[in-house]
């Protein structure tokens, strides 16, 4: 039954709340409501039967039918009792009660155990009467008493009270719940925010656990920053310290006699350098990008024009969907479709992009009519510096195998992931970039 149950913490506090509350309704209402108004109702009927077997003691004393009326006429007055003889054409002549009136079950069965002479009793009139026939020695009577005699009134007062007080009450729950869980859904929100690279102001409140989570939070976040930012002074410094021999070596590369040697060492330190800005792109990554209001479309357009403009391959962009704008690390986005129309015109001879809008996801494909990667290998593909097969050697003009390492890592930065397939137009590798905006 877990799929029935609430995910969210505040459905299942409100279901930890709600339901003893229900139970404990339903256990007063059938242990206390039922069998208690069921015990007074039987007290409250015996006592009229008693009234009822002398009026019928008297009724019996006549020596006539007219003294036996005259003399239960004269008891039933004060009794609150009306004797009919012989009955009215409205005297049971079997026992009536409602379905779901269990007061009106417990007087029927109380009047026959304590009247034997009881033939039928009616307890379904609107008017609150319990009508009655009685066999006697001059026949059958009808005796009509109230039924506010037999039973209490308004029973479903109770009732009413209960269900309103455990609805103010739950109320005024529900307030001081939210209250408490609060914290706690603000906490959940920083932290998903902080994954996606993203700080909001976060301070520590509610219950003294969850103020320590949220402190343990702050000092956690703050951490990671920090040595975010050392990691970024030092790569700052390695990247001056090694383009700096890197730029002597091209220069003294070009001023040296042009021959095969020299143009073989001018690819080297080209190589040199592109791998290089692939290992800090890597380790970079967008941490230091903020999020701005892009338009996923021109992103992709500017993309296919580069590819285009360095020789490539590369279709019309194909848009599904309510185009729209969206908040997205403009320059992430960027480097990681340059990194999947790299591979895909590296591996195969043209590329096509295309482009998904749907209310909450954003989704990037570019494919390409290459060899593809098999299915066994897209989640090693993946990882950082995993290269499949000879044809993505680096010393064959491709990668270090950061491209979709990189990719993977800016997709998870927007709440999404990358995904590895099969392209059913082109036949090659399928690479969709899952963006949740």
């Amino acid at each position: 039954m877990k799929h029935l149950l609430p995910r969210g913490i505040y459905g299942r506090a409100a279901l930890i709340l709600v339901l003893p509350i229900v139970i404990i309704q339903l256990v007063v209402s059938m242990a206390f409501i039922q069998r208690h108004y069921e015990g007074v109702t039987r007290q409250m009927t015996g006592g009229v039967a008693i009234d009822l077997a002398y009026l019928l003691q008297e009724f019996r004393a006549g020596s006539s039918a007219e003294e036996a009326r005259a003399r239960a006429d004269a008891i039933g007055g004060p009794l609150q009792i009306t004797v009919t003889f012989p009955p009215g054409p409205f005297a049971p002549v079997d026992d009536s009660v409602a379905v779901f009136d269990f007061s009106g079950q417990a007087i029927v069965e109380t009047l026959h155990a304590e009247i034997p002479e009881m033939r039928a009793a009616d307890v379904s009139g609107d008017d609150r009467i319990v009508r009655t026939r009685i066999a006697t020695p001059f026949g059958d009577i009808q005796a009509d008493i109230a039924r506010r005699r037999m039973s209490a009134t308004n029973p479903h007062q109770l009732l009413v009270l209960m269900v309103l007080t455990s609805v103010l009450m739950t109320v005024i729950s529900f307030f001081f719940l939210r209250r408490q869980l609060r914290p706690i859904a603000k906490l959940a929100e920083a932290a998903e925010a902080f994954g996606r690279g993203e700080r909001i102001a976060y301070r520590p409140r509610g219950a003294l656990e969850v103020r320590a989570a949220g402190r343990a939070f702050v000092e956690m976040r703050d951490r990671i920053e920090r040595q975010i930012e050392q990691r970024m002074l030092m790569l700052s410094g390695v990247s001056h310290d090694l383009r700096t021999p890197l730029t002597r070596m091209r220069l003294a590369l070009s001023l040296m006699p042009e021959d095969e040697d020299s143009r073989d060492l001018q690819a080297d330190v080209i190589q040199m350098e592109r791998l290089v800005d692939e290992f800090l792109a890597f380790v970079r990554g967008d941490a230091t990008e903020g999020e701005e209001d892009c338009d996923p479309a021109a992103i992709a357009t500017e993309v296919i024009q580069a590819a285009r403009r360095g020789g490539g391959t590369v279709a019309d962009l194909v848009v599904t969907g309510v185009s729209r704008r969206a908040k997205l690390r403009g320059q992430g986005v960027h480097r990681a479709l340059e990194n999947l129309v790299g591979n895909a015109l590296r591996h195969g001879s043209m590329a096509q992009i295309s482009l998904s809008f749907s209310p909450h996801t954003l989704v990037f494909a570019v494919e390409d009519n290459g060899p593809g990667i098999p299915e066994a290998e897209r989640e090693k593909a993946v990882q950082p510096f995993t290269r499949l097969g000879s044809a993505r050697d680096p010393n064959r003009g491709g990668g270090v195998g950061l491209g979709l390492s990189i990719t993977a890592d800016i997709a998870a930065s927007h709440g999404g992931a990358l995904w590895l397939g099969t392209s059913r137009d082109l036949g090659g590798l399928r690479a969709e970039m899952r963006l949740r905006r």
